[in-house]
């Protein structure tokens, strides 16, 4: 994925200078690390923080259910001959209906934390994008890359779709007029 990345941005580079040295030595390129973004940004240490403290009760209860099934295991290790066989069958039974729930408990943890943590990380992206966005029309960057994302911003000045479409439907007419 990487790679094609890094061949995107190539070609792109490529494009450019492709247009005319004099266009290609205006151009302002800028490069945007997404990872230290969503490492170091206010907004993702906030959206982190608040996935722990939406997540954090939950925790709790399924370590507090993991030390009650630790207390039974070892009440029934330390009372094997004190213990009468119903008492003892009852609470080993208990203990596996707490193991099946625990289990349960665990894989819907998950799959719940999970989900909200790519519900909120999709949210930061946009955000993230449309800031760098804003901030590259701002200072006057003509495209804007990243190792992540490829191309984040591009402006118009750079833009070569009507040209090659103008081209394509150039070639065409030439084409068809052929056939």
């Amino acid at each position: 994925m990487k790679a094609k990345q890094i061949i995107a941005c190539a070609m792109l580079v490529t494009l450019m200078f492709a247009v005319g040295a004099a266009q290609a030595q205006t151009a302002k390129i800028g490069v945007v690390n997404f990872g230290r973004l969503l490492d170091e940004s206010p907004q993702a240490q906030a959206s982190q923080r608040a996935l722990q403290d939406e997540f954090a009760p939950r925790q709790r209860e399924l370590r507090g259910r993991e030390e009650q099934l630790k207390s039974m295991e070892e009440r029934l290790t330390q009372s094997e001959g004190f213990m009468s066989e119903d008492e003892r069958q009852n609470l080993e039974r208990e203990a596996r209906d707490l193991q099946r729930e625990m289990s349960r408990g665990k894989s819907e943890f998950g799959e719940d934390l999970s989900l909200r943590r790519n519900e909120e990380l999709g949210k930061l992206q946009r955000m993230l994008i449309e800031e760098v966005q804003r901030v590259a029309q701002a200072q006057g960057y003509d495209i804007v890359l990243s190792e992540a994302v490829g191309v984040v911003y591009a402006s118009t000045g750079v833009d070569l779709t009507d040209q090659v479409l103008a081209a394509l439907q150039a070639r065409g007419a030439t084409n068809s007029g052929s056939n």
